[in-house]
């Protein structure tokens, strides 16, 4: 491993992330020398694979909504249906004019960005693209990728994750989102708005059970209101394949069946 001793930075941040690249512009602003070291693309999941892409596919579903309803305004409209290639291709110029901003925005602030997989080698250094960079101080900044349940294998077919569910090719006709957490209920609304058949499972008693209980029933009745059903307070037990879709069976017998299975139990390290 080449020892590149000759630069050692204030800083060397592990993961461009939101969490990596405001540290890095926080860093920088205070006059700190620092690196930058990220796999994939500056912005991370939150960018790439998250928050952003999720927000633009809601308000791709809110404008189907209020096509629908909008003869209660007085507007005539005519709702002919969803063109998920469109929708995708809107997503991705969100996603594509925020990293463009991004990476002005780092470059502007003369960090010094390193694309590449960074291994933290020694609690002053980090190995990457076969170069040691070395730091007074390291940030470990990795992010998270979905999880799934034991016994339950994510396999990018008919059983998804959110990165699956962000770049599907079709409208499901129906789905079942196992997990009511808040990655869990964006998806429901998204694709009730653009016309699948949702069934949100929560082990807990609530949707989003981490929020404010209010909260909870607050999206509870909006989600009834909208005809997006759940089942509250019973552990997922199995998931099978069935002739054309996936069967999903609770801890006290009930089955659900339906084209597809998002797994929405949240993140991991």
């Amino acid at each position: 491993m080449a020892n590149d001793a000759s630069t050692v930075f204030d800083l060397v941040i592990l993961g461009g992330g939101s969490g990596g690249y405001a540290a890095a512009l926080r860093g920088a602003q205070l006059g700190l020398d620092v690196a930058l070291i990220e796999k994939d693309k500056v912005g991370g999941t939150c960018l790439h694979r998250g928050c952003i892409p999720t927000k633009a596919l809601l308000h791709a579903g809110e404008i189907a909504d209020q096509a629908r309803e909008s003869e209660q305004f007085g507007v005539k409209a005519t709702f002919e249906g969803i063109d998920i290639a469109g929708v995708h291709k809107y997503k991705d110029g969100v996603i594509s004019g925020l990293y463009k901003g991004l990476q002005g925005l780092v470059a502007s602030r003369k960090v010094t960005y390193i694309e590449g997989e960074g291994r933290l080698s020694s609690p002053t250094s980090v190995d990457v693209n076969g170069r040691r960079v070395q730091g007074r101080h390291v940030l470990l900044a990795t992010g998270s990728v979905p999880k799934s349940l034991p016994g339950l294998e994510i396999d990018g077919d008919r059983i998804i994750s959110s990165d699956h569910a962000l770049v599907l090719d079709r409208v499901p006709k129906s789905a079942i989102i196992l997990g009511g957490g808040v990655i869990g209920v964006e998806f429901a609304s998204a694709w009730k708005s653009f016309g699948s058949d949702v069934t949100v499972i929560e082990g807990l008693k609530h949707l989003v059970p981490v929020e404010d209980e209010n909260s909870s029933k607050l999206l509870e009745r909006a989600f009834r209101k909208r005809g997006i059903k759940f089942n509250l307070g019973t552990f997922f037990q199995k998931a099978e394949y069935t002739a054309d879709g996936v069967k999903v069976t609770l801890a006290d017998g009930k089955e659900f069946e339906a084209e597809v299975l998002l797994v929405a139990v949240g993140r991991g390290p």
